[in-house]
Order: C-alpha cells, then sequence, then structure tokens
C-alpha cells in the first residue's frame, strides 16, 4: 500500500508512525525532542500521515498548521519542544464511510491572516483562527501583521519580523499573563497603555507622557529564572515598548 493510502492514525497505531518529528538545533547540530501526531484516533476508512504545512507566525511561540489527509488539519504549538501540544483543528471525517480511497488535505498553509486546506476528494477550505484558551484574539492579530518578506514560500523558512506595534505588544503580555509571570495588577498597566497607544502609533503621533509610561513599565519587566520562553517574550516586550516609547516623543 503506497504511503499515501497508509492508515497511520488509528487506535492501535504507534505514536511515531506517520508523526512529525521535532527537533532542536543546538550547536548547529539538530537535537531531538519529541514526536508529535493529532490525538485524535482514526477509523480504517482514513488515510493518514503528516503532509505539508506551514509556520503560523505568532510571536512569542512555535506554532505549526499540519495537514493529515483524511485526519484533517491540526495546529500544533511547539514552543516546548519536547512536550507539543494541539492548540486548535479541523477534520472532515472519512470520504467514504465504507471503503478506504485516496482523499484528504494533501497541504495547509497559513496565509495572511487566514489557513489555506488543499483538500483532494472535496476541494479548497479556507478557515480562519478564533481565540480560545489557547489563543488570543492579539495573537491571531500579530501573527496577521508578521513581515515574512516580499515572497511566500512554505518550503522555506525566512525570519520573520513584526512592526512596533501595540496588538503585537498584547500578544506578549497575553502570553506571560497566560503563564503567570506577569501580576494581575502590571497585566492590567501594560493592557491600559497599549490600548491608549494605539491610535497614536497608527497615525504617528508624539505623546510624551504616554512615551513615558510606556518607559517606565518597560523598565519593571524581569527575567524569570531560566524559563528560556518567558525569558525571550518578556525580552521582546521590553524592546518593544521601549521602540513606541520611541516614536511617541
Amino acid at each position: 500500500m503506497g504511503r499515501r493510502l497508509a492508515r497511520r492514525c488509528r487506535a492501535q497505531d504507534q505514536r511515531n508512525w506517520g508523526a512529525n518529528a521535532i527537533y532542536d538545533i543546538v550547536d548547529r547540530k539538530l537535537v531531538f525532542r519529541s514526536y508529535y501526531k493529532l490525538p485524535a484516533a482514526q477509523t480504517e476508512q482514513e488515510n493518514c500521515v503528516a503532509h505539508n504545512g506551514a509556520i503560523i507566525p505568532v510571536p512569542g511561540r512555535d506554532i505549526f498548521v499540519q495537514a493529515w489527509y483524511q485526519g484533517g488539519i491540526s495546529v500544533i504549538d511547539f514552543t516546548d519542544s519536547a512536550n507539543p501540544v494541539e492548540i486548535a483543528y479541523f477534520d472532515r471525517g472519512p470520504v467514504d464511510g465504507k471503503h478506504l480511497v485516496l482523499g484528504g488535505y494533501w497541504s495547509v498553509y497559513w496565509y495572511n491572516g487566514r489557513i489555506y486546506g488543499t483538500e483532494i476528494a472535496r476541494g479548497l477550505d479556507v478557515l480562519a483562527l478564533q481565540p480560545s484558551q489557547y489563543l488570543t484574539t492579539n495573537e491571531i492579530a500579530a501573527a496577521a501583521l508578521a513581515d515574512r518578506g516580499k515572497m511566500f514560500n512554505p518550503q522555506q523558512q525566512f525570519p520573520v519580523t513584526w512592526p512596533d506595534h501595540p496588538v503585537v505588544a498584547r500578544a506578549y503580555v497575553d502570553q506571560l499573563a497566560r503563564d503567570r509571570a506577569l501580576s494581575p495588577a502590571m497585566t492590567a498597566d501594560l493592557s491600559a497603555a497599549l490600548d491608549q497607544a494605539r491610535s497614536p502609533i497608527e497615525a504617528g503621533t508624539s505623546n510624551r507622557a504616554l512615551a513615558a509610561t510606556m518607559t517606565s513599565l518597560a523598565s519593571k519587566l524581569e527575567q524569570s529564572g531560566s524559563d528560556v520562553a518567558t525569558n525571550k517574550r518578556m525580552a521582546a516586550l521590553r524592546g518593544t515598548l521601549t521602540r513606541m516609547a520611541t516614536k511617541l516623543r
């Protein structure tokens, strides 16, 4: 049986069959961390194996959208590369309830705020991420602001940058608050300042008092021990606040 018709996601199948292998780059070498396979067991009538996917550029996180043929679409957070988790999914079910036939998502790509899934037997699906306990409105909006260069090629990964915009900063705040790395009072102060900053930042106008507030808030952001992801988010938030304060002066 060819790979595209393989049943690899049944309850009895091993978790590394047809799965994603996740590696870190350490000293310019690949170091294996874990496998990821969609958590929902599929039927005998569904070909299922990890296939073409793409990064969803949420700042501060490593998120991937993955095609699984008739296993559907999985959105995976692999920020902790040893413990990847599914944070969203879409599954049409088997093409044929009685027979195994070729079908499902050959590829799925995130582009400019939408997920495009090419379904072999049933056409093109265009999906949008919805806020949940795993992903906030600010994180989704910040991903849509990402700059990945003039040409998008999902088979290559180019450096991604984000603008110094309150929505991007709010995404970091949401992540740090979710991980309890910010106090409720600090979260409230940051959110209030960033809400106030949106109009002048987008209009390119100055607000010296707000600039001073942002500079002060940035100075209060502290590293959090050995948690690498938290420290990176804290540094990114501090830098974004500082650069926005400069624009507002």
